[in-house]
């Protein structure tokens, strides 16, 4: 064999189980169809979205909260060409950085689409149509997803788009139409609006970001409605989108059953995605996939049916997160090298990056309820924060569950400033099986935001919060 480990996609999975494979000693190539390194969530996800959701943010405070700080200015604009024109540097720099990695590691890479030939043949096809094949005694399959299509929504990339075409309009919409109330819609939504775009979200759920705790998707809801005018029809069926010249219609019907029609210049299709499993060749291999979104099956150590052959990322079953792909990237590496690893799929967090940020790990109130959990529960408002009355985010809470007996913390949750970088430490005490009382006793530094945890801490044992 020409390698121990051939890894096909350079996703956050693909990639870093890659560096991980080399670390360990294994001869490593990594097949990447596009010409970038990175997959979606480099060139066409988390960075660029994060960059363009950073960009909005700076130019709404600007244009409505810099005032209330003695900061006045005039003549504000915003230049689109010159924000997605950062948006592509950061990219850039991230992708730049991972051939850099790459070399450093010794790891070959090969661009063009891999398929099985075989369980250690890869047959890569070029651009131009040209092939060569490489062998390795293991195959990681780190293809990841695209945005689903839904046969009713027909999607012309131009007036109809995913979040791939929407990270790089030419112009801000002046009404945007977002099918889908997840993280996706929801964070590009957020974007367009803080640039002066009216936003109406459509979502089929009665509530938005549904897989999160149920009082997150309230208060995102609420905070969104009120800083940024957003609109929500929840609970509404869409039946259709039609383009025609600069105008969308989207057609869709409410709990009732009645039609309700929507006009705007653009819609964003978020309603998804969908495993990328198509054209590897697997049926070559005696490997199919789930016929609800294509997803590759696994065992526990992300082995397929084909011993030697492993799937991780969002071509699998779970969250398509980029750090659950990162770890499964790593748990695959170390157990190809003969080690023990271990992944804890309760202790993986969830962040949207809208303003509030939210966040959140471990088990939902919904979720304790249905199991028949008897937990305590604590929560604590940024309302009542000094570091946030300081800095005018005073939006969102924080709020802590522990089991009614023990005193286990069985899930954190929290929307409010800087609640995607709090979760860490949420995610650090829950992997060491903290109680609340446990994280109530940790001296935080004052005034920082992470004092909400302490409080929120405080108020299930005991309802004893200082500051509430």
């Amino acid at each position: 064999m020409q390698y121990d480990v051939i890894v096909i996609g350079s996703g956050p999975g693909g990639y870093v189980g890659a560096i991980r494979c080399a670390q360990l000693g294994l001869k490593t190539a990594v097949i990447e169809k596009y010409s970038t390194f990175g997959g979606t969530c480099l060139n066409v996800g988390c960075i660029p979205s994060k960059a363009l959701l950073d960009s909005s943010e700076h130019y709404h405070n600007a244009a409505h909260n810099f005032d209330a700080f003695g900061i006045s200015l005039k003549d504000l604009k915003v230049d689109m060409a010159k924000m997605i024109a950062r948006k592509d540097d950061v990219i850039g720099q991230n992708t730049a950085g991972i051939t850099f990695l790459f070399k450093k590691n010794k790891i070959d890479s090969f661009q063009g689409v891999g398929s099985f030939v075989d369980k250690n043949t890869i047959k890569i096809t070029k651009a131009d149509g040209s092939t060569e094949q490489i062998t390795g005694k293991n195959v990681i399959i780190a293809t990841g997803s695209k945005p689903t299509s839904l046969p009713f929504l027909p999607v012309d990339k131009k007036r109809i788009i995913t979040s791939t075409e929407a990270l790089n309009l030419k112009e801000i919409p002046k009404h945007l139409i977002v099918i889908g109330g997840g993280v996706i819609g929801l964070e590009l939504g957020s974007v367009y609006a803080r640039l002066g775009s009216k936003v109406s979200v459509v979502e089929f759920a009665k509530s938005i970001i549904g897989t999160m705790d149920g009082g997150l998707g309230k208060e995102l809801q609420r905070v969104l409605k009120k800083s940024l005018g957003m609109e929500f029809y929840l609970g509404h069926k869409v039946t259709g989108a039609s383009a025609k010249g600069k105008v969308v219609k989207v057609t869709a019907e409410d709990p009732k059953g009645q039609e309700v029609t929507l006009e705007g210049d653009y819609c964003i299709v978020a309603v998804g995605r969908t495993a990328y499993s198509e054209g590897l060749g697997l049926e070559n291999i005696g490997i199919t996939v789930e016929e609800r979104g294509k997803k590759i099956p696994v065992n526990a150590h992300l082995e397929t049916a084909v011993q030697g052959v492993f799937a991780i990322g969002d071509v699998i079953t779970g969250a398509m997160l980029a750090h659950k792909a990162e770890d499964e990237g790593v748990y695959v590496a170390e157990y190809i090298a003969g080690q023990k690893p271990h992944i804890d799929y309760n202790l993986i967090p969830g962040v949207v990056y809208t303003w509030p940020e939210v966040a959140s790990v471990g088990k939902t109130e919904e979720q304790l309820k249905e199991a028949g959990v008897k937990y305590k529960a604590g929560s604590f408002s940024f309302k009542a924060s000094g570091r946030a009355k300081a800095s005018g985010d005073t939006d969102g809470f924080v709020k802590v569950l522990a089991d009614a007996t023990t005193d286990e913390v069985l899930g954190i949750h929290m929307i409010g400033p800087r609640a995607a970088d709090m979760i860490g430490e949420a995610t650090v005490a829950m992997e060491y099986r903290a109680s609340a009382e446990d994280i109530a006793r940790i001296c935080h530094a004052h005034p920082t935001y992470t004092e909400a945890i302490k409080e929120a801490a405080l108020a299930a044992t005991a309802n004893r919060a200082i500051h509430a």
